[in-house]
């Protein structure tokens, strides 16, 4: 084989695979603003409190798991006290916090230490006490008191300890709008020919928002550099990405910091894989599977309003720690459910979504990479046509252009969190920077992930991920 072979072929392969990433964007785009018009007509003149009235209103847990959150978590937990539903108990699951975490929530609210019977059904470290108040105001917190197991173990040991027919899993420093159960739990009952098995919503960005009493009162622009640029890739793969897979019934991923699964579902497949980074996403993949190889029509709800707030990287390291995690996670969830790859035993996900995710999450970085490299070999041996280059450069950036702007144009349609001229400025200029800054600094957190999955030894470790925490912010 020639190198005027290898030019052709690989020439054929980079212009088949842009040309269907192509098509899958603006498939994406037109499905997901379909869906969102939907939804929005949908709930324009519902009221979310009407179901408050609902006679089989599933009951809810909240799950939080906490790691040394010793200054913020008495916030934390009066936010969630503070959560428009009727039946739900909220379990904060202390995860061998090494601070004075549990002595603070056990001082505050003046917990005591009680007998729970509980049952073991899916494999936990250690539970070493569960704590509970006299006061009627907090009759419904617990505190489950465990060694120290990592987020997937603590979140199982709250599902053993929980009592309810759904479970509300969260990162206990995230921002949880007052009526999001309400609107989190409509697809459950809702839903009259499938079983809905998770239900998943909106995050977006805290940074620089103005905090007071656990909620949000003024959304900003992020401050910080990189959370600008985060802030457009939420807006791109909530409002787009996900709605788009919602509108097909083949969504695979929910935020790990806020997504409402059914309990019983979740403790037939054995709960959360303690063995992976990317424990939310390989939890829904093995549900869907699971439901597919039951024969059990079921779906992946998906709400597009902003229902909860975090906290995003705002350094280069920890983000680059965050996104490698992720890459490391998707990996190892193709891995451990292969078999699902263009098998149509199970169904949309097995035809469309997890190719989707090993051909254009998990493969794109090193087909991007073999591209450069082989582009650099045409510069070398001067074969390389200016024009052609210029135009295809031309027309990516005009896309992605496109694609960001139409994502800021469906936020302040629906939502309008966002608001000022000079956020509207700042947001079109991050659009320019995203494209030479951002996107090349994912390529290679990208590339990181795989590096580290295939060739470290520790290919399960999360990284050290410092927050600057919700306290530090201004209130009113």
């Amino acid at each position: 084989m020639n190198f005027e072979f290898w030019n052709v072929f690989l020439n054929d392969l980079f212009f088949l695979f842009s040309g269907s990433l192509f098509v899958l964007y603006i498939v994406t785009l037109s499905l997901s603003i379909m869906e969102v018009m939907k939804h929005i007509r949908k709930t324009k003149n519902f009221d979310y409190r009407s179901l408050l009235s609902f006679p089989k209103l599933p009951s809810v847990s909240i799950i939080a798991p906490a790691y040394n959150e010793e200054k913020t978590i008495v916030e934390n937990i009066k936010c969630l006290l503070s959560l428009q539903y009727l039946d739900f108990e909220i379990i904060i699951v202390n995860d061998g916090s090494k601070d004075n975490t549990l002595a603070t929530i056990i001082q505050h609210f003046g917990l005591i230490k009680v007998e729970r019977a509980y049952d073991l059904k899916i494999p936990c470290a250690k539970i070493r006490g569960i704590y509970q108040s006299n006061n009627p105001a907090y009759h419904n917190l617990l505190v489950v008191d465990k060694e120290n197991g990592g987020k997937a173990d603590a979140l199982n040991s709250g599902i053993n300890v929980s009592r309810k027919d759904l479970f509300l899993a969260i990162d206990v420093d995230c921002i949880i709008e007052p009526d999001a159960i309400l609107k989190m739990v409509r697809p459950f009952i809702d839903d009259p020919t499938h079983k809905v098995i998770v239900s998943g919503g909106v995050v977006r960005v805290a940074n620089s928002c103005e905090v007071a009493h656990g909620t949000i009162v003024k959304v900003n622009y992020p401050k910080n550099f990189w959370a600008r640029f985060q802030v457009m890739e939420y807006l791109r793969a909530f409002t787009i990405g996900r709605m788009a897979w919602t509108k097909l019934n083949g969504l695979l991923m929910v935020s790990g910091a806020f997504g409402l699964f059914d309990r019983d579902v979740v403790i037939k497949v054995g709960g959360y894989d303690k063995t992976t980074v990317g424990e939310d996403l390989e939890l829904v993949v093995r549900m869907r599977k699971y439901m597919y190889e039951a024969g059990v029509k079921h779906r992946v709800a998906f709400i597009p309003d902003p229902l909860c707030w975090t906290e995003v990287p705002e350094s280069y390291k920890i983000l680059s720690r965050q996104r490698n995690r992720w890459t490391r996670g998707a990996i190892d969830t193709i891995k451990k459910h292969r078999s699902m790859f263009f098998n149509p035993k199970y169904g949309i996900v097995g035809l469309a979504s997890f190719p989707y995710w090993v051909i254009y999450e998990w493969l794109t970085p090193i087909i991007e990479l073999t591209g450069i490299l082989f582009l650099l070999l045409l510069v070398v041996f001067n074969m390389y046509n200016i024009k052609i280059m210029a135009l295809i450069i031309l027309f990516v950036i005009t896309f992605s252009l496109l694609f960001s702007t139409i994502a800021i144009y469906i936020e302040a349609y629906t939502y309008y969190k966002y608001r000022g001229i000079k956020y509207m400025l700042l947001a079109f200029l991050y659009i320019f920077l995203e494209m030479i800054i951002y996107q090349p600094a994912n390529f290679y957190f990208s590339l990181t992930g795989n590096f580290d999955y295939f060739f470290k030894r520790n290919k399960k470790g999360w990284g050290t991920m410092t927050r600057t925490g919700f306290a530090a912010k201004k209130t009113n």
